[in-house]
């Protein structure tokens, strides 16, 4: 078939190749426009932008997908179907309505389950033990549309969202592949979602991404690993933002004994110990969190014991 694609950040980039892979001609590309990355803040293309431009496909980069302009150049490309994967802005319905096939959307979530922008954090955030993929016929409404294709897959205890949205990608490459060749030879008919079953993964914010040390301690080390590289879970330590990575509610097997004071204040430091085995325990509302990694305010990401070494806080420091 002949598809437009729309996609902007790495997950969407195995399913562009798959689709030329599969035989499917990418006509076009959708994605934003170069944004200012890295220390020179010089632009820089988004990572499906790159990979078109290698395979020599057109490239669109509208500040805002829609004008009669915008549209004419879609329909001069004469797509029988759009492909959407994390674009990064909300398609009006005449857009949608452009491809005789319609237009589908690969989502990271079993939909109606986690509808929006940041489906894989709140997977993780919200302790569920599995997600997947839906890919769906995108309607006016923010993920409501029927689905055509589902792919269950489990999170693994220790999964970060990184870890997650990396497997995530491939599965969705695949779904989205099946799900075409369904639609192409009428061999399924998407099923409409139970709109009453459905949940909300919002934007993931900075704010959001703060430690909340009263809750239990699964569940902040479950908002840790969804936060992770991006936004990055953070605290407050003599006022500045201090990131904590490698979370468990378990003392590490490999870690030196200890014997926390499990007494003290939610965020209170229980257990400091350094070295190439070094551990931080911190107290949450119901018991400790133990964290192996750290990133301090303007510093890189680097393990607990080295950070321990060095100026580090110690038993009875207390993050807010």
């Amino acid at each position: 078939m002949r598809v437009l694609f729309w996609g902007t950040p790495a997950f969407a980039v195995p399913t562009l190749r798959a689709l030329g892979e599969e035989g499917h001609e990418v006509v076009g590309v959708v994605t934003q426009p170069d944004r200012p990355a890295g220390r020179g803040r010089s632009l820089q293309a988004s990572p499906v932008k790159e990979v078109a431009l290698e395979e020599g496909i057109p490239v669109l980069t509208p500040e805002r997908p829609r004008g009669e302009s915008f549209e004419a150049e879609i329909r001069a490309l004469k797509p029988e179907v759009s492909v959407v994967v994390a674009y990064g802005h909300i398609l009006r319905p005449e857009i949608l309505e452009i491809p005789p096939r319609g237009s589908w959307n690969v989502h990271a979530s079993l939909l109606p389950e986690l509808r929006g922008a940041a489906p894989i954090h709140w997977a993780i955030a919200r302790g569920h033990p599995v997600t997947g993929i839906s890919v769906m016929r995108m309607t006016e409404g923010m993920d409501e549309g029927p689905v055509i294709h589902r792919v269950e897959v489990e999170i693994q205890p220790t999964e970060t969202s990184t870890e997650l949205g990396t497997r995530l990608a491939e599965v969705g490459a695949q779904a989205l592949i099946e799900g075409l060749a369904l639609l192409e030879f009428g061999l399924g008919d998407p099923e409409e979602q139970d709109h009453g079953r459905a949940t909300y993964a919002p934007k993931v914010s900075r704010e959001v991404a703060r430690i909340d040390w009263t809750r239990p301690a699964r569940a902040v080390v479950d908002h840790i690993r969804a936060m992770d590289t991006v936004p990055g879970a953070w605290t407050d330590w003599n006022g500045e933002p201090l990131k904590f990575f490698r979370p468990s509610p378990d003392l590490p097997e490999d870690a030196p004994a200890v014997d926390p004071a499990r007494d003290g204040a939610p965020g209170t430091v229980v257990a400091a110990v350094p070295g190439p085995d070094g551990v931080l325990g911190v107290q949450a509302g119901d018991g400790v969190v133990w964290l192996r990694e750290v990133q301090p305010a303007g510093k890189r990401r680097m393990d607990v014991g080295s950070w321990l070494q060095g100026r580090g806080a110690e038993i009875g420091t207390r993050f807010t």
